[in-house]
């Protein structure tokens, strides 16, 4: 894993092994979510694995979110 990471310019920041739902949870610091897509796509299509992602965001991210303003009305206002 490290080296099929690391040749796609990302590295792995932590594995762990779980109890539960899943066995084991791996955090990669990856270029963009196109390469994350990629290693998921790549590993789940092997079907030995069954794959979960969940992209993270910095506080930096959060905040240029807070700043994009957008109209919405929920649904029945």
């Amino acid at each position: 894993m490290h080296a099929a990471v690391k040749a796609l310019g990302g590295k792995v920041e932590a594995f762990y092994y779980a109890f539960g739902e899943d066995d084991t949870i791996i955090i990669l610091d990856l270029p963009d979510n196109v390469t994350a897509a990629a290693v998921a796509l790549t590993t789940k299509g092997t079907g030995a694995v069954r794959v979960r992602t969940t992209p993270l965001l910095t506080v930096e991210e959060v905040d240029k979110a807070l700043e994009i303003k957008m109209r919405y009305r929920a649904p029945g206002e």
